[in-house]
């Protein structure tokens, strides 16, 4: 059995949306090193263009924003002219909003619904052509969707519409799984733990010492954490697994 290719995306052409910060960024560092060409993508040209530079491997930056169908449409005509097919698709770019229950706004409901839920259904439907053209009976295309451990554990915040987001982002998997299976492509979600990020930051010692408590492993996610779940989901060896949910928390949600 040849170990190093079960893992390898040599050949393989990759849109991580979010890609510029985060888990997104996590995530491209990781299939651009196991071989794939990796496009990231988000709103800020600049931004996005600076990031591909900075990572090593095929790692080529677009601007776009898939907050809109519109924004969805735009992105997805610039893959196409780039790619015949398409075998990695994350769906990563998200938002949240913490808000009182009685002061949470519907623009707050809204903004976070459009991007978190509306934007990953949307893009993989405009991206189907090029996902079906990608994918193989043995070497499907593969969707991996980001979903959170906010929707398998009620933490302290209040984050209500990005917990119904990424609940139902959770469900929407399961339901995408089996609808493509047929069409060999594998749709499967990722729900972080505490990784630090643009979104969830670490102020202090005192913050460190008590997240770190909480969970059973004792530590925050890495980029390594992150990057060799979706490898491992991207690549052959994950080609037999489609629906899941796959907690990368440090046991957070037990």
């Amino acid at each position: 059995m040849d170990i190093a290719g079960l893992f390898s995306l040599r050949g393989r052409a990759a849109l991580v949306t979010g890609g510029s910060a985060g888990i997104g960024r996590m995530i491209a560092t990781g299939l651009a090193a196991a071989g794939a060409r990796v496009y990231i993508c988000a709103r800020h040209a600049e931004k996005v263009a600076r990031t591909a530079a900075e990572l090593d491997g095929d790692v080529i930056g677009l601007a776009g924003d898939v907050s809109t169908t519109a924004g969805i449409a735009a992105l997805v005509e610039q893959v196409a002219a780039r790619e015949p097919a398409l075998h990695i698709l994350v769906n990563n770019a998200g938002t949240l909003s913490d808000a009182p229950i009685d002061a949470f706004s519907e623009d707050q409901w809204d903004s976070v619904l459009d991007l978190n839920l509306k934007a990953p259904f949307f893009l993989l439907q405009r991206l189907l052509p090029l996902l079906r053209a990608g994918g193989s009976a043995e070497r499907p295309a593969a969707v991996i969707n980001i979903g959170s451990v906010g929707a398998l554990k009620i933490g302290p915040r209040e984050v209500y519409s990005y917990q119904a987001s990424k609940g139902a982002i959770h469900w929407l998997t399961k339901s995408l799984a089996k609808r493509l299976a047929p069409d060999s492509i594998t749709v499967n979600a990722i729900a972080p733990g505490f990784f630090e990020s643009d979104m969830t930051v670490i102020t202090d010692d005192a913050m460190r010492k008590m997240v770190e408590s909480a969970v059973p492993r004792g530590r925050t996610g890495t980029p390594e954490d992150m990057a060799g779940a979706a490898i491992y989901l991207a690549s052959r060896a994950g080609a037999y697994v489609t629906g899941s949910v796959i907690a990368v928390e440090g046991g957070l949600s037990i």
